[in-house]
């Protein structure tokens, strides 16, 4: 008996040990949920929310003519928050009325799973009480749109349970299109544009309370609250044009895949302001395609016989010698300090004019001159280079201009042939948007502007800030010395070497043919690898555009001449440039004529009436009241304004009216309108004098 008293009193003890924990565990448990909850669910939420950066929507980039070249476009990311309680209620009844329809819309408009799939997708989600649920990443403004429509998830984010976080890209629509010269938008790799004006691009970044889910993604708490809300960066106005940008490049890929060349560039300058309309940079990639992966017009190369120019107005300037002048090239070899200078295109010739040497673009000629006058002072004429600004920076508004490379006298790498090679474009580097200056200064008078990219920045569409063109030196030169350099530049388009180019021409050129050898590293000069270049401007004798083309060819190429490769992409810019601009400016110039050919449009009186009497377009009336639908007609030069017949119960003659006018006129008859095109009607499905009757469709055609 006492053995088993002695046990049941352990047991009991136990018993009693094991109530007591249970109702401790129970009661602490009602305890940390009633009286610490509070601070419980706080400390939770500090270690799964964190303020976050918001990004700043950041600015466009537009071209002069307002087409977009760089802009951010949003994006979300598609999540469903299954424990919102108007999904629980009533057994998930509002879910599953809604499950089938919501499939099939995401089905059709993603066309990535079937129904059958999106629907056991929505199922696993809503079973597992997910309240992050990923749906689907990286749709559209135009998809999202289009989501927020669809069944359920139009009820809204409180009732649905969609979220959409959104983000921003950016988009080039132009793709290629001066692609360098706009530049990226990626934090650790901007160029370009995007990187020069980063900081008026940018904005201000915001900052949000988020919430950390599955997978280290974070949402916002609340999608439309902000710490401190982002502002959207400010828009910048290039110079570019997207139609002489196009032309350009075009012209330039043409020669490119043509003579398989390996680099080239072409610039185009407005000569009187120093705006640059086009700037194209096509490098070849490892597949033998091209891309613009290189500003290729701001770094400095040899120029080769493109110099020339800066060559001749050092001496003509300093009255060394004049056109008309002889000078022995020698059959185009002449030996100097132990070294020979060849002439790159084969003439023959000995002695001829100083102009004419210019124009064979003989490097004889000009190395001969060059030391014969400045030898002994080979400063003076580094003091010309200087003058034309060809030892430093354009200034240009794009960040990784590099600087020229020209040697002085003194500095170890100046020999006695530095001075001749230098006057025909070798031992020196200046890069192709230098050169094009000073080709536009002499096309504009003497004139040197200073090349830019960006015309104005914007906010919200109002004008913040207009850059105007810059004069960096208002007379490089002399009249007299300007006079006579343009007689040179338009002389190689005539008899020089780009005369068979522009042979026939229906407006004058001027400019220069530049071939230059240049040495392909440690293997030197002996893969015979040619710069091709044409710098100059046109119509010669009122310049409007300064143009220069530059194109590095492959090794042993066939054809590698300046008047060969960059001169017909020369020719092409220019061809297009001249017949969509310069001709039809002066065209608009012309006195204005009647226009005698026929033309048939419609609209109501009161508007066509406003219409000719703004333009003083005289006009023959023969409608009957003022307020009424009337056909314009015109033939010969006279203009007529007769009624149209209009009833209730017939189609009327819709040719010729604008969409504004059908959609009025349909709808007060009761029509339905489907509109297909823009412009003015030509066609209708119902045709006139057709009995119609209320709620009919009518298809609508415009031109």
């Amino acid at each position: 008996m006492e053995v088993k008293r002695d046990i049941l009193w352990r047991v009991y003890l136990s018993y009693i040990l094991v109530v007591a924990v249970c109702i401790a565990i129970f009661g602490k448990a009602v305890y940390i949920q009633q009286v610490e909850g509070g601070y419980w669910r706080s400390m939770s939420d500090s270690l799964h929310q964190r303020i976050d950066e918001i990004e700043a929507e950041r600015g466009t980039i537009y071209s002069e003519d307002g087409q977009m070249l760089s802009t951010s476009i949003p994006q979300f990311d598609i999540y469903m928050d299954f424990r919102v309680e108007s999904l629980r209620a009533k057994n998930g009844l509002l879910f599953r009325e809604n499950l089938d329809s919501l499939s099939y819309y995401l089905s059709d408009l993603f066309k990535d799973q079937s129904k059958e799939d999106y629907k056991s997708l929505l199922k696993q989600g809503y079973k597992n009480n997910d309240a992050y649920f990923l749906l689907k990443k990286k749709i559209s403004f135009r998809e999202y749109e289009q989501l927020r429509k669809f069944p359920l998830f139009r009820l809204g984010r409180y009732k649905s349970g969609m979220i959409a976080n959104e983000k921003t890209i950016r988009l080039n629509p132009y793709k290629m299109l001066a692609f360098r010269t706009i530049g990226l938008a990626r934090d650790e790799n901007k160029v370009g544009l995007e990187k020069t004006y980063d900081s008026i691009l940018k904005g201000r970044n915001g900052k949000q309370l988020v919430r950390s889910i599955a997978g280290g993604v974070h949402v916002p708490v609340d999608a439309d609250t902000y710490e401190i809300e982002p502002e959207t960066g400010k828009d910048i106005v290039s110079t570019i044009d997207v139609f002489i940008q196009e032309v350009t490049e075009n012209a330039l890929m043409k020669m490119m895949i043509k003579n398989e060349a390996e680099f080239g560039t072409a610039i185009v300058m407005e000569t009187k302001t120093g705006k640059i309309k086009a700037i194209a940079n096509l490098g070849k990639r490892g597949e033998g395609n091209y891309w613009e992966d290189f500003n290729y017009a701001i770094s400095p190369s040899e120029p080769g016989s493109t110099f020339k120019l800066a060559t001749m107005m050092a001496l003509l300037e300093d009255k060394k010698i004049n056109l008309n002048q002889g000078v022995d090239l020698e059959g185009g070899t002449w030996r100097t300090a132990g070294q020979v200078v060849y002439d790159s295109e084969k003439h023959g010739r000995n002695v001829v004019t100083v102009k004419q040497a210019f124009e064979l673009s003989s490097n004889v000629g000009m190395a001969k001159l060059a030391s014969a006058y400045y030898a002994s002072n080979p400063s003076r004429f580094i003091a010309h280079l200087k003058k034309m600004r060809m030892d430093t920076l354009t200034g240009i508004d794009l960040t990784g201009e590099r600087n020229p490379t020209i040697f002085k006298p003194g500095h170890k790498l100046w020999g006695p042939t530095t001075l001749p090679w230098m006057a025909f474009g070798y031992n020196l580097a200046v890069s192709p948007l230098q050169t094009l200056s000073l080709y536009n200064a002499v096309a504009n008078n003497g004139k040197m502007m200073k090349p830019y990219l960006v015309s104005a920045i914007k906010e919200e569409g109002v004008l913040q800030k207009t850059f105007a063109p810059t004069v960096v030196d208002e007379k490089i030169c002399s009249d007299e010395t300007l006079k006579q350099l343009r007689e040179c530049l338009e002389g190689v388009c005539i008899s020089g070497t780009a005369a068979a180019l522009f042979k026939g021409s229906p407006y004058p050129v001027a400019g220069k043919t530049g071939t230059a050898l240049v040495a392909n590293g440690n293997r030197g000069y002996a893969d015979k690898i040619y710069q091709s270049s044409f710098a100059g401007y046109f119509p010669a004798n009122d310049p409007q555009y300064t143009c220069i083309v530059v194109i590095k060819n492959k090794p042993h190429a066939a054809v590698y001449y300046g008047g060969s490769v960059a001169g017909p992409v020369f020719k092409e810019i220019a061809d297009r440039l001249f017949s969509t601009y310069v001709r039809v400016g002066n065209i608009a110039k012309q006195k204005a004529k009647l226009d005698s050919s026929y033309f048939m449009y419609a609209g109501f009186k009161p508007d066509v009436t406003t219409v000719t009497q703004k333009l003083s377009i005289p006009f023959r009336d023969s409608s009957r009241r003022v307020d009424e639908w009337v056909a314009v007609t015109g033939n010969n030069s006279v203009v007529t304004i007769q009624s149209k017949s209009m009833t209730d119960k017939a189609m009327p003659q819709l040719k010729g009216m604008g969409l504004k006018d059908v959609v009025y006129l349909c709808e007060n008859l009761g029509l339905k309108v489907q509109v297909q095109g823009k412009g003015k009607v030509v066609a209708q499905s119902i045709l006139p004098g057709q009995q119609i009757a209320k709620g009919q469709l009518v298809n609508i055609a415009l031109n």
